[in-house]
């Protein structure tokens, strides 16, 4: 089915018409012969509004009910029945009652959108989530019920439902937004005219965007090059000099004159992807173009007008800002530069700014990156075959006569490998010297140091030439390739730093453990500073022989900040290497810090839970126990009494009443002693192999007689258990069944085995609980519904879940087929006591062939565990 379309009605503030908007188009619609239809719309007793809907179909709301109090909803279930094609939704970010389908009703609405309704809704500019912050530091009131702007963005449509603050606040005034007893707070409140023009500016903006948003996304589905000046962008070109600043700041004055101007600012290194900017001034750049309001951009391209100019026209500027040449004037016999090529070749659509500025025509003075260094093997080796290559050569040459051409090529092949192993200044030794060998030995006259034919004097000079040409590409090759690997190297450690804070990894050993193995050091170690006496504490170390007691011990040590310092043993590291190096510090100490937040969260919400069971304790022990003993107490000092003469009647009734108190007393004090005992982990198991038709009649001794059925099939195996344990779970669930239950509707109790499995059901017809109340009743000192303090203190499930989980077992709940709830204990038969400890079963037993069905009788008392 296709998912239908959304169309948002916005306003900046309440009473501006969205409503009335929606329900004029929905009439329209109905005009036309659209099935539409209105799922929620709240007039808020505006007598035009409410006309409105007349004449137009209304799904019943959802009555829910709320602290005493009777509210509606829209019911999502009649509205996907009725299935229309357009449905009306009004006030898009409000939250439903609790108990309704979904908790927002864009969620509602995202519902019925994935149905294949269509859905007309309003919403106020105030409601984005993202303004928040914004809209609270204008009007000073922080909205609570807002919609994610993502969902606003994927709509097909977005309405501004606009009006002038004045107009809204005349419509205040007369009564047709509030009630009359609400206007003169509203309107020197909220209404003010300082906030509805900043929610008005809000709405036109962010309308606007999204405007601009939909025209990009026609302009690539349409492949429209041309520049359409809807709005005011403009384009810096930035060089990485200092001429920049001033740039940006002209491009952003020309923005201020524009309406809704952008300035978009960008560098355009080469094709190798690497800069010979200054780093640090782009930096510089980089910040002043977003504190301003711009953007910053990086692009790749060898050709930099055109990449200027397809830069400019993909992002549909309407003018590029350039600064006036630095190049010397003899330098224009190179070309116009790129100043003039962009103005030259930008079309009648652009307009080109060329900026005069303090650097101009002083030459490029630009600092140029050097390579990296080829390391001193290699380079001792190119120094090698520059220095002996052409004598050794010229020998072979010697024995060999092959002409001058071929002695020239073959002495050029070896200053080709000079420049490939040594760089440039081995690969110019090897050119000089071979040049000069040459001209010793292959030019006439011979082993002279003079040229007879000018012809050789010439092929001498080109095989100089050439020889210097190739050394400098080569080694140039050879260094941007190098840079590059090593770039492409701290690319990839930065993206696992970057990753690591992602995912919030807190394993400082990992990180330091490849800090490492990244340099190939022996050992790596996070120092911290304590005090005097012990001055350094290491917080974290890999390696062999780590540095533990000073920074200064190491081959290699970063601080990080006052207190830390990351120290590694091993070798020395160039300087190069210390960029990364301290970005690995930086992220050890947030990982330190990480590790240490989460040991304190782990130890407050440790001692969080332990208050927490001792409040509740200290809640049972004050109400719960005292009023059993205050019934027990008074009981007997009425008997002892010598002022009343008790009737046999009245002494068994008080005697009754001390042995229902003193009954209360023993399962609470039983349940309160078993909670403690798991939460102290002080649980003793003597799991032994038992039957269940032995230890499940001996937990009903609690419960009046005739509120269970019993179902336990003679056949069932054999389960591995401690018999007290089980005896205590199963008597907590079936008091707790029982007191649930209707009157006179007995309380299931069966068991029956499954893979080996044995499965005790407790089946009650009560109420029933909601399935994310499910794992709630477990929890201590929960109860469910409304119970009262005398039902006691929470804790009988709580205990009987955990004394099934030290049995390995499992208890759940699950819904009564008809109603009520069915509580499944799952134990491991005594056949598969070395078994994977199971998982929660699910699914109704029917009884077993063979069980015996019997209503059981109460027993006189029932044994503690």
């Amino acid at each position: 089915m296709a998912r239908g379309k959304l169309r948002i009605h916005l306003g900046a503030a309440p009473g501006v018409g969205k409503t009335y908007a929606m329900l004029s188009e929905a009439h329209r619609r109905v005009e036309r012969g659209t099935d539409c239809v209105v799922a929620f719309v709240e007039h808020h007793d505006r007598p035009r509004t409410a006309a409105m809907l007349h004449g137009l179909e209304e799904i019943p709301r959802r009555q829910l009910d709320h602290r005493a109090a009777v509210l509606t909803e829209m019911d999502v279930d009649a509205v996907l029945a009725r299935g229309p094609q357009v449905a009306l939704v009004d006030e898009l970010a409000h939250t439903n009652v609790p108990g309704s389908r979904n908790a927002k009703r864009w969620q509602d609405v995202d519902e019925l959108l994935g149905a294949g309704i269509d859905v007309i809704s309003t919403v106020n500019i105030q409601h984005l989530e993202s303004l928040g912050d914004v809209v609270e530091s204008i009007t000073g009131v922080r909205q609570h019920e807002t919609v994610p702007d993502e969902f606003v963005r994927r709509a097909d449509q977005i309405e501004l439902v606009d009006m002038s603050p004045q107009a809204l606040r005349r419509r205040m005034a007369h009564g047709n937004i509030y009630a009359p007893d609400k206007v003169d707070a509203a309107l020197s409140n909220h209404f003010r005219p300082g906030n509805l023009t900043a929610l008005r500016e809000l709405a036109l903006l962010w309308v606007a965007d999204r405007v601009d948003e939909h025209l990009k996304q026609y302009r690539s589905e349409h492949r429209v090059s041309a520049i359409w000046g809807s709005r005011e962008r403009i384009v810096v070109g930035l060089t990485g000099g200092p001429e920049g600043r001033t740039l940006v700041r002209r491009a952003a004055r020309l923005a201020e004159k524009g309406a809704g101007g952008e300035v978009l600012a960008v560098y355009i290194a080469g094709g190798d992807g690497l800069t010979s900017a200054s780093p640090k001034e782009l930096a510089v750049q980089r910040t002043l173009v977003e504190d301003l309001g711009g953007t910053f951009h990086h692009v790749v391209g060898d050709d930099v007008p055109a990449a200027l100019l397809d830069f400019a026209r993909g992002a549909n500027a309407t003018q590029i800002v350039l600064g006036s040449s630095r190049r010397k004037a003899w330098q224009y016999v190179f070309g116009p530069g790129v100043g003039a090529t962009v103005a030259r070749d930008s079309g009648a659509d652009l307009d080109v700014h060329i900026v005069t500025h303090e650097e101009a025509a002083k030459g490029r003075g630009l600092p140029v990156a050097r390579g990296a260094l080829l390391g001193r093997a290699r380079i001792m080796w190119g120094w090698a075959v520059g220095l002996a290559g052409p004598p050794l050569m010229t020998v072979l040459l010697g024995t060999v006569h092959l002409g001058l051409a071929n002695d020239m090529l073959l002495l050029l092949t070896v200053t080709v490998v000079a420049a490939l192993l040594g760089g440039l200044l081995p690969a110019l030794a090897s050119a000089a010297l071979g040049s000069l060998l040459l001209n010793y030995f292959s030019t006439e006259p011979l082993h002279r140091w003079t040229v007879a034919d000018p012809k050789n004097i010439v092929a001498i000079v080109i095989f100089v030439g050439v020889g210097v040409s190739v050394a400098s590409v080569v080694d140039l090759a050879a260094r941007r390739t190098h840079q590059a690997a090593r770039l492409r190297a701290e690319s990839e450690i930065l993206s696992y730093l970057a990753g690591n804070v992602l995912r919030g990894e807190t394993s400082l050993e990992a990180l330091l453990e490849r800090v490492r193995e990244t340099f190939g050091m022996e050992s790596a170690a996070l120092l911290e500073r304590g005090d005097h006496l012990a001055p350094w504490t290491c917080a974290g170390r890999v390696g062999v022989g780590p540095p533990v007691e000073r920074p200064e011990d190491a081959d290699v040590d970063v601080p990080v900040g006052d207190r830390l310092a990351l120290a590694l043993t091993g070798r020395v590291l160039p300087a190069e290497d210390r960029r990364v190096l301290a970005a690995f510090a930086a992220q050890a100490v947030v990982v330190l810090d990480r590790r240490r937040l989460q040991e304190e969260a782990d130890q407050a919400r440790t001692l969080a839970e332990g208050n927490r069971i001792r409040t509740a304790l200290l809640a049972a022990v004050s109400h719960d126990l005292r009023t059993p003993l205050a019934g027990i107490k008074a009981a007997v000092s009425s008997l002892r009494s010598d002022d009343v003469a008790w009737s046999e009647e009245d002494r068994a009734e008080l005697l009754e009443g001390i042995e229902d108190g003193a009954d209360r007393l023993d399962h609470l004090v039983g349940n309160l002693l078993d909670m403690s005992r798991l939460q102290t982990g002080t649980v003793t198991l003597i799991i032994r192999e038992t039957d269940l038709d032995e230890v499940v009649p001996m937990a009903l001794g609690g419960v009046p007689a005739g509120s269970v059925t019993l179902d336990v099939p003679e056949t069932l195996p054999m389960v591995a258990v401690d018999a007290g344990l089980l005896e205590r779970s199963v008597a907590n669930l079936v008091e707790n069944a029982v007191k649930y239950s209707p009157d006179g509707t007995p309380v299931l109790v069966s068991a029956s085995a499954l893979a080996g499995r044995v499965e005790v059901r407790v089946v009650d017809r009560g109420p029933g609980v909601p399935d994310d109340a499910k794992e709630r009743i477990f929890e201590p000192f929960q109860r469910y519904g409304d119970a009262p303090r005398g039902a006691g203190v929470g804790l009988g499930l709580a205990v009987a879940r955990g004394f099934a989980e030290a049995m390995g077992g499992t208890l759940g709940a699950e819904d009564t087929p008809g109603g009520g709830l069915t509580m499944v204990l799952t134990v491991r038969a005594a056949e598969d006591r070395g078994a994977d400890r199971p998982g929660p079963c699910t699914g109704l037993a029917p009884p077993t062939d063979g069980g015996r069905l019997q209503e059981h009788p109460a027993q006189p008392e029932r044994q503690a565990s």
